[in-house]
This record gives C-alpha cells, sequence and structure tokens, in this order.
C-alpha cells in the first residue's frame, strides 16, 4: 500500500463505496463524487488494463479507448509493478 494515500480521508472514501450495494448506487453517489470526466478517464483506464491483458497493441487501444500513450503507459506501468488491483478486479470480474 503507497503510504500517501493511507489517510483518513481516503480510508472514509473506501469505507463509503464499500457501502454501495448497486450499480444504480455506485452512479448516484459517483456522479455526486466525481465530474463527467473524471468518472470517464477512470473507466478508460479499467478499459486499458482490460486491454492490455488481452495483448492488444498501444495502436488499438489508443484508437478503440481515444486514450494517450502516456495514460496507456501509465496503466501498463501499474499492471506491471503495481499492487495487483486490476489483475484482482478482472479475476473477480471474470474479464480475465
Amino acid at each position: 500500500m503507497n503510504e500517501k494515500i493511507n489517510t483518513e480521508e481516503v480510508r472514509q472514501l473506501f469505507r463509503a463505496i464499500l457501502e454501495l450495494k448497486d450499480e444504480k448506487e455506485c452512479f448516484d453517489f459517483f456522479e455526486d463524487l466525481c465530474t463527467i470526466n473524471e468518472l470517464l478517464s477512470l473507466s478508460q483506464r479499467l478499459e486499458v488494463a482490460r486491454m492490455l491483458r488481452a495483448h492488444k497493441t498501444y495502436l488499438d487501444i489508443a484508437k478503440e479507448t481515444g486514450a494517450s500513450t502516456a495514460t496507456i503507459s501509465r496503466v501498463n506501468r501499474s499492471l506491471n509493478y503495481g499492487n495487483d488491483g486490476y489483475d484482482m478486479v478482472f479475476k473477480r470480474m471474470n474479464l480475465e
């Protein structure tokens, strides 16, 4: 765990997210919490990660998602050197 984000405020945010019961509650909460662009950026990163795990090329990913090569590279770095959070979620969602 990155100690820079291990704050009471971040833990409170995570506890709040864990209280959400269904997709509608997620839409309601995240629409209040995030700007549309922030939410679209988060979902784009998840899709970039999924496509990288499916061995798509940077060029294909950029074309399909509109993500910059910098974003794709950042997500790739997380996949290779991060905390395996993407893979954990993909496994639970049967997207591996």
